[in-house]
């Protein structure tokens, strides 16, 4: 799908790390319609950088105007530094949005926000509202003076916004979280440590699988046991696959062609069969249980615990 030209129309400085963007089309022109929970990639140098699209009312027309949030990141690869550089004027190429998280709006829910993990859930929990369904919306960080947006939500959702902060006695039970659910949903978006205690806490109280969701506001780090692995495919090639680089980025390189999107873990759509060998599941998708049986892995982030792997590619 072609890019969309655009230029910055407006930076405002939320937190000493965080800064809201207003992005438009550079000739002006009405951009492409969305769903609560989406997101966008845009260029920057040394690659895509997806950030979700922030919306207090739901969106029902072509909007004129695309608004993001985004942390800096001083110790990442340099896709946030390079957003906060930008300035007003300053042109960016970005893609159409695509929605890997969305919100089921016939059934009541749970939202759950960690840090910058908040942006999506501000467009799900409008969407929620204007279906007049019923949601709780925590929103988890260290202290409020990090953590953006967190008084707009409270005069805009009044008692079904919760801000837990760890330095004033107001710091997320997640038990009680998992047991308000009762028959709805649960969004999880923020780091990974949440999503882990998240998902483990919602399988130990029995709680369905599909009606637990997340987005992961992180890359799998490399950690300091990794080692190169190599990975066969159906017909029978076998690519070793490096340390700092995943199964997609190899197979990518050597022009095999594969289904993904978020390359984060959260979004399952690179799934793929394991036919032999053990892999090292870093994703948030797959549940303990598909962790063991070891028949299936998202070739985006997973890697090896064997010398190689075959898949079914």
């Amino acid at each position: 799908m072609a890019k969309i030209e655009g230029v910055v129309l407006e930076i405002v400085s939320l937190t000493d790390r965080i800064s809201s963007l207003r992005i438009a089309a550079t000739d002006g022109s009405a951009l492409p319609i969305w769903e609560a929970g989406a997101h966008v990639e845009f260029d920057v140098v040394d690659g895509a950088r997806a950030y979700s699209l922030i919306a207090f009312d739901l969106v029902t027309v072509a909007p004129n105007f695309y608004q993001i949030a985004v942390q800096r990141e001083d110790d990442g690869q340099g896709g946030s530094r390079a957003m906060h550089d930008l300035q007003i004027g300053d042109p960016i190429t970005f893609s159409a949005p695509k929605n890997d998280f969305p919100v089921k709006t016939g059934a009541s829910a749970v939202l759950l926000a960690g840090g910058i993990g908040v942006t999506p859930m501000i467009s799900m929990a409008a969407a929620l509202h204007a279906a007049g369904q019923q949601f709780a919306f925590h929103y988890a960080g260290r202290s409020a003076s990090v953590m953006a947006y967190h008084a707009e939500l409270a005069v805009t959702w009044g008692d079904a916004f919760h801000l837990h902060c760890d330095d004033n006695g107001s710091a997320l039970d997640l038990d009680a979280v998992i047991a308000s659910l009762n028959a709805g949903h649960l969004y999880v978006c923020g780091p990974r440590g949440l999503l882990d205690a998240a998902r483990a806490k919602a399988e130990a109280q029995g709680i369905p699988q599909d009606r637990v969701h997340y987005e992961l506001f992180e890359a799998a780090a490399t950690q300091s046991n990794d080692c190169a692995f190599e990975v066969q495919i159906n017909d029978g090639t076998v690519y070793t696959i490096p340390v700092g680089q995943s199964i997609i980025d190899v197979l990518e390189e050597n022009d095999v062609d594969v289904m993904y999107d978020c390359q984060r873990g959260d979004c399952g759509i690179c799934q793929c069969d394991v036919l032999e060998g053990m892999p090292d599941h870093r994703d948030v998708v797959l549940s303990d249980a598909e962790r063991e049986a070891g028949d299936v892995m998202q070739i985006c982030v997973s890697r090896a615990k064997t010398s190689r792997l075959v898949l079914d590619i």
